[in-house]
């Protein structure tokens, strides 16, 4: 198997379709193993008291999770959710997200990461959410090789 690992690129290539495009998930950093993603408040994204819906900022959570295990796999690889778990820490009223995930573990083809959850933006950053999230290693779909 190649020791060549995905490019920063392919985050931004994944996140550019679907949900994570129709949400305005927005990849600020990639590394090996990390990432951060952020979600620029909106009306639509939150729930009656005008905090951020627990469904978006789980999404995110996941979202971020996923870039983080697929950053570290080898090249044609991609982590998909088998598992996850938000704690809701505090109420994000913040005008912006952030996730920062991390890889804890890679063995054979599961991974295990961790994600805390920052609201913030017009205000200073204060952790609303921390995720644990398993991941599968599955080969890429054609369109992403």
């Amino acid at each position: 198997m190649s020791t060549e690992r995905n490019p920063p690129s392919l985050a931004e290539a994944v996140n550019a379709k679907g949900f994570g495009a129709a949400a305005g998930f927005r990849i600020v950093k990639v590394e090996p193993g990390q990432a951060e993603v952020a979600l620029a408040r909106r009306d639509d994204l939150t729930q009656f008291f005008g905090y951020f819906h627990g469904g978006v900022i789980t999404a995110l959570a996941d979202q971020a999770a996923g870039v983080a295990i697929t950053s570290g796999l080898p090249k044609g690889r991609i982590g998909v959710t088998v598992e996850l778990k938000v704690n809701f820490l505090s109420p994000a009223d913040g005008t912006e997200l952030v996730a920062r995930a991390k890889t804890l573990q890679m063995s054979g083809s599961i991974g295990v990461a961790t994600v805390e959850i920052f609201t913030g933006g017009d205000k200073p950053e204060r952790l609303c959410a921390f995720c644990t999230a398993t991941m599968r290693a599955l080969d890429l779909p054609a369109e992403f090789r």
